[in-house]
């Protein structure tokens, strides 16, 4: 698509405005849109919003500090999540749970969701979906590791969970 000012270059930027009701588009280029005092090239990694909120979360002094808490299951620590912007695991979750929520409630200015309500799985159903993930997971590592013996029984347990 073409520039909506110039229709020399392609247009790289999408322009809406709604005045009273009425709303218009404008695809402009990167040259249009600077002329109009649109910055195009501001961006912030996840991994550097996160290290940017993280550090002034601290864990209680009862508990052992932030970076020597790992992941039972991946072994990944708050720094390495600091780090890739990225949780190991889903047990990481459970993990990592107070300093994640103090981290969403300085990203959101929220703790609590205002949107559509969530209606959770049932029980039994959301149980056996965690297992069937947790065994991927084991013989995803399992292949890696090249034990083909322990991969292939974790393969069949798979089988008969699904």
């Amino acid at each position: 698509m073409l520039c909506d000012v110039c229709r020399e270059r392609d247009a790289t930027v999408t322009l809406t405005h709604a005045v009273k009701g009425e709303v218009n588009v404008l695809h402009l280029c990167q040259r249009c849109a600077a002329e109009r005092g649109i910055e195009t090239t501001v961006t912030t990694p996840l991994k550097n919003m996160i290290a940017d909120y993280l550090p002034q979360v601290q864990p209680s002094t009862a508990l052992a500090p932030a970076e020597s808490v790992r992941c039972a299951f991946c072994s990944m620590s708050l720094a390495d999540f600091r780090e890739t912007g990225r949780l190991g695991c889903a047990s990481c979750y459970t993990t990592f749970e107070s300093s994640l929520r103090a981290l969403l409630r300085r990203v959101h200015g929220n703790a609590r969701h205002v949107g559509r309500a969530y209606e959770a799985p049932p029980p039994d159903l959301l149980r056996e979906a965690t297992a069937i993930g947790e065994l991927r997971e084991q013989l995803r590592r399992a292949i890696a590791q090249e034990e083909f013996e322990q991969a292939a029984r974790l393969r069949d347990q798979i089988k008969g969970l699904e």
